[in-house]
């Protein structure tokens, strides 16, 4: 039964390369040991077929452990598996030179490990047979009269007979070069009479470059009477064709113990390797592109970072996300996006160089390895460059695609010293990019590691506050301008931080949208402005209406006319008193399915308003296709209204437009009787703002109204 010793100071190790190796084949003995010394002991009187050992153990690393084995007896051509983390190439020949037989890099593929084991014992039976009928074959000449060399020439020709029929390439050659003999795979792989060669120096047979390289190992048997560790090779066979083979070179000795001939066998192993290169593509090798992924990513830039050690040049790293690119999945399907992504790849592929890496990390991300850059203004050239080339992808498959991209650029070694330090610095920079309404490339700056911390700060603040109810509702009155009388408010959220008080919505809001909070807290909003209003009325205070502001993310996800219907019905408010703010931006952002949306908004009975009017798109050209009932003025236009003619004519423009398709106008940002006489001169019918009172909690909120009316009637 064959014997495999695994030595590895990790038990999780040492468990799962025990069932892997009994998994080999039926019958396989399996003995494992935490450490060395302990294993060296045993080794001494139980040789096994096959040792795997890790490279960093305590008490001796791999190379001394495998040196040590190595002096053990019949040990000396054992195969050694060595499983090591080290990419240096200084490890590899140090245990090489100790006699290590073939390498695994952690963490272990299950394959491959299989494979190779399953092969250095094949091979290990093989040299075994072969030993065993050259043993037998010596003794039967012991007693033969021939000189030393005939009696090896008689030998190796009855040996190569009785191995003839082995699937390996067998050889034996003398210390001159001369072939002993020849097996019938080697001679048909040479392309060769086994019998006519015989005596032929090697170097007529396989040519000056492959005999001297033969001639150099087997010096090295001859000097030293030891086999050498089995080694891969390319040879090329009669007919042209390549392949690879495990080879071992293994001495020859005469009664007197004197090497005389070295054997030179070797395996065939090209499926293994095909198989090998095949799995590790697909490991390191994105399925859609074909692109290298986060892997391969990973080696590569190891690699750069080691050359720019020995004093080579710069490299860039540009992290690429697609802008808009789930509207290219929702408007053709995944199918028309993979296909996109394909194309995208190839129009990236075609703009950067041989020595450059582009590899695909993610849905719509790409990352782009720009090596030699001597400045930042080599890696900008190359980023502006790649969104050409993603706009040009624009017009896909006969349907024009909007679509951009966001690059974050960090440079070795300014921006980063290691591969997840350069990695999240371009990705700190892509999102700035992004914040700048994409379409652009961004140079990562220190700062935006800090911004990245205080960002991830507030969310934590965000999500406590939601948690601990520290948010509040705020309202402000809207009166009508011609009777002075109050018409609504509107609901305005702060935040009641109970480190720094009372926080405006501008501050804590966009960083909202961005991490989704923004949907639970816009629920609350909602849900907690219309319980108000269904109290002012219980109260007797009348029926008031309230406006609430919803936000473009509730609109993205389809779920804004289900979820004011549910509060409506969970509330009890009538929906003629609820008005639902939408800025042009979530208009625009997608007008046919928005549009959908307020009609059913409109069908559950509530009042629809843009907010925040011209300082979007500035058009009415598509108010009249939507089921709004008012506009709302900015502030930013009310602000200089008594003394700027521009500002002027634009709210005349809105006030007439607006009334010639039936909707009312309100104002907001009135601060002054000033601008409330302008804006009744023009014909607005509503305003808001500080002059007819701030925004205030719920229980102010009667009292400022009623100032409000104070104010508008004796104006």
């Amino acid at each position: 039964m064959p014997l495999i010793v695994i030595v590895d100071d990790r038990v999780s190790n040492r468990n799962i390369f025990a069932k892997l190796a009994a998994s080999i084949e039926a019958d396989i003995t399996v003995r494992t040991f935490g450490e060395p010394v302990s294993a060296l002991d045993w080794l001494k009187d139980n040789p096994p077929d096959l040792v795997i050992t890790d490279y960093k153990m305590p008490n001796l690393d791999g190379a001394q452990f495998i040196a040590r084995f190595r002096q053990l007896p019949n040990c000396e051509e054992i195969p050694v598996i060595v499983i090591t983390v080290y990419e240096e190439r200084s490890f590899r020949l140090c245990a090489l030179e100790a006699g290590a037989t073939d390498f695994l890099h952690s963490p272990v593929d299950h394959h491959e490990f299989v494979t190779r084991a399953r092969n250095l014992l094949k091979l290990q039976r093989h040299q075994l047979l072969l030993a065993n009928r050259a043993n037998m074959l010596e003794r039967e000449l012991e007693n033969s009269e021939r000189t030393k060399e005939i009696a090896l020439r008689d030998s190796s020709q009855r040996l190569a007979q009785v191995i003839d029929t082995v699937p390996a390439l067998i050889r034996a050659t003398a210390r001159d070069g001369a072939l002993l003999f020849a097996n019938a795979y080697q001679a048909a792989f040479d392309g060769v009479d086994a019998s006519s060669v015989v005596g032929s120096n090697t170097e007529s047979i396989h040519g000056k470059e492959r005999s001297d390289r033969d001639a150099a190992l087997d010096k090295i048997v001859f000097e030293t009477g030891k086999a050498l560790p089995p080694f891969e090779e390319e040879l090329t066979d009669a007919n042209g064709f390549t392949r690879v083979f495990l080879t071992t070179k293994s001495p020859l000795r005469s009664n007197g113990e004197d090497v005389q001939g070295v054997l030179t066998s070797a395996l065939d192993i090209t499926a293994r390797k095909r198989m090998e290169a095949h799995l590790r593509h697909l490991a390191h090798h994105d399925s859609l592109t074909d692109l290298p992924n986060r892997i391969l990513l990973h080696e590569c830039m190891r690699k750069l970072i080691a050359r720019a050690r020995r004093g080579d040049k710069l490299f860039a790293v540009h992290t690429i996300d697609l802008d808009g690119f789930k509207a290219v999945n929702d408007l053709l399907g995944h199918a028309a996006g993979d296909d996109f992504i394909k194309t995208v790849s190839k129009k990236l592929q075609s703009i950067i160089r041989d020595t450059d890496t582009l590899a695909r990390t993610g849905g719509d991300e790409f990352i782009v390895l720009q090596s030699d850059v001597t400045c930042n203004e080599d890696a900008a050239e190359l980023a502006a460059r790649l969104l050409d080339a993603i706009e040009d992808s624009a017009d896909f498959d006969g349907a024009p695609i909007s679509i951009s991209a966001s690059i974050g650029i960090a440079i070795h070694p300014a921006d980063g010293a290691d591969v997840e330090e350069l990695l999240r610095h371009s990705d700190l920079a892509m999102y700035r990019a992004k914040a700048e309404q994409g379409n652009h490339f961004c140079f990562y700056a220190s700062d935006m590691t800090a911004r990245a911390r205080q960002l991830a700060v507030l969310d934590k603040r965000l999500q406590r506050a939601f948690e601990n109810g520290e948010f509040v509702l705020h309202y402000q009155p809207q009166v009508d301008l011609a009777t002075g009388r109050l018409i609504g408010a509107e609901a305005l959220l702060r935040w009641n931080d109970p480190e720094s008080g009372l926080v405006a919505p501008s501050l804590f809001l966009p960083r909202a949208e961005e991490n989704g909070l923004i949907v639970p807290i816009n629920e609350w909003v909602l849900e907690r402005a219309c319980e108000d209003a269904r109290r002012w009325q219980k109260l007797g205070l009348g029926s008031i209406p309230v406006s609430v502001n919803m936000s473009p993310v509730q609109f993205r996800r389809r779920t804004a006319p289900l979820h004011v219907a549910r509060v409506l019905a969970s509330t009890g408010l009538d929906p003629r008193l609820l008005d639902i703010e939408l800025t042009e931006g979530i208009v625009m952002s997608g007008i046919e399915s928005v549009a959908a949306d307020m009609r059913h908004l409109i069908d559950v009975g509530v009042s629809l308003s843009i907010d925040d009017f011209g300082t979007g798109y500035s058009s009415l050209s598509y108010v009249k296709y939507l089921p709004v009932s008012r506009l709302k003025i900015d502030q930013s236009f009310i602000r200089n209204l008594p003394t700027d003619p521009n500002d002027a004519a634009i709210v005349r423009a809105i006030i007439t437009l607006g009334h010639s398709l039936d909707l009312s106008i309100l104002a907001e940002g009135v601060e002054t009787a000033e601008q409330m006489e302008r804006l009744r001169a023009e014909g607005c019918d509503q305003a808001q703002g500080y002059y007819f009172g701030r925004p205030a909690p719920v229980e102010e909120f009667i009292r400022q109204a009623t100032q409000a009316y104070s104010l508008a009637r004796s104006a």
